[in-house]
């Protein structure tokens, strides 16, 4: 049964609004000072649990594929995303991941040739304006690493997906298992980092437990696939401006759940962040190829027989760790 274009968009538009919350749970939640284990434990888990409900691996170059792919929506993004937002004033991690429409902009028209428009650029620099409305706060000096970490972070997740895109996913394989793959890869790539860099994981009380528990199976493995699913039906250029949408939730969430106030400034950002994002998915109707089982969707094989073929600020709002 195929999936209408408004509610594929909708869908993927569910893994910002996911990744929107990520802030509110660590801090409320999460052990302090342990991002790089937070990041671990939402990957590697929700990794496993989609592997083993898709039950396929990778088979000839999707090996290397799925590593690269993995470090770089993952496994490098992650790191770099945390160590820049514990490094930069206020919210601006945040803007300089909200550059992320105009990065991919550019990488799709060398990698998938789609040659970008005046109105898509223009788009994309009113959704980073309106985006840093909402996030920024008075600033102190900006640190030189923490900014490198962000345009990094930033560049990793657009590399990946770009890549996601031209690379597609093998014949029989469902966006459940890439997923799957992905997040596996880049667990594996954090954990020797984590080990080295914060020592022995710390003790977990139920809310931690809870947290962890949201942030791998709701934030991560549901998220990761809705966004990955709408990669291989959508535009990179598309799926990159429903960006927004997690910094923009999470104002909404640290105002509704954490008493932060929103300022009319803060309200107009909202509204051309939002408004950017809406028009990011205006375009030409993308022709499907051939249509997608079920099955197919779910991550499983159609047939007996094995297949060989061809085949995503984040951003948050606000101080501290995102996506």
């Amino acid at each position: 049964m195929a999936t209408s274009r408004p509610a594929l968009i909708t869908l993927t538009a569910l893994a910002p609004v996911s990744w929107g919350t990520t802030y509110a749970v660590t801090t409320e939640f999460l052990p302090a000072d342990r991002p790089l284990f937070t990041g671990l434990m939402r990957a590697l888990p929700a990794g496993l649990l989609l592997l083993a409900l898709a039950r396929v691996l990778p088979r000839g170059a999707w090996w290397w594929k799925s590593v690269v792919l993995g470090a770089l929506n993952i496994g490098a993004f992650f790191p770099l995303l945390f160590l820049s937002a514990y490094r930069l004033p206020g919210g601006m991690a945040a803007v300089v991941g909200s550059v992320g429409p105009l990065f991919v902009v550019g990488l799709a028209a060398l990698l998938l040739g789609q040659r970008p428009t005046r109105r898509t650029l223009l788009t994309g620099a009113v959704a980073a304006f309106g985006v840093s409305l909402v996030v920024l706060r008075a600033a102190g000096a900006l640190d030189a690493l923490g900014l490198l970490a962000a345009l990094a972070s930033t560049a990793s997740m657009s590399t990946g997906t770009v890549l996601t895109k031209r690379w597609g996913r093998p014949e029989g394989v469902g966006p459940l298992a890439l997923t799957g793959w992905q997040l596996t890869a880049g667990g594996l790539l954090i954990a020797p980092l984590a080990l080295l860099v914060e020592g022995a994981p710390p003790a977990l009380d139920g809310r931690a437990v809870g947290g962890y528990l949201y942030l791998a199976v709701a934030n991560t493995a549901v998220a990761y696939w809705l966004w990955f699913r709408g990669i291989g039906r959508l535009t990179a250029t598309q799926v990159t401006f429903l960006g927004p949408l997690s910094p923009l939730t999470a104002a909404v969430v640290g105002w509704a759940a954490l008493g932060q106030a929103l300022t009319p400034v803060q309200l107009a950002g909202m509204a051309l962040a939002f408004g950017a994002t809406v028009a990011g998915q205006v375009g030409p109707r993308r022709k499907e190829t051939a249509p997608r089982t079920l099955a197919a969707d779910r991550g499983v094989r159609p047939s007996a027989s094995r297949h060989d073929g061809r085949p995503e600020a984040y951003v948050s709002a606000g101080p501290g760790p995102r996506r």
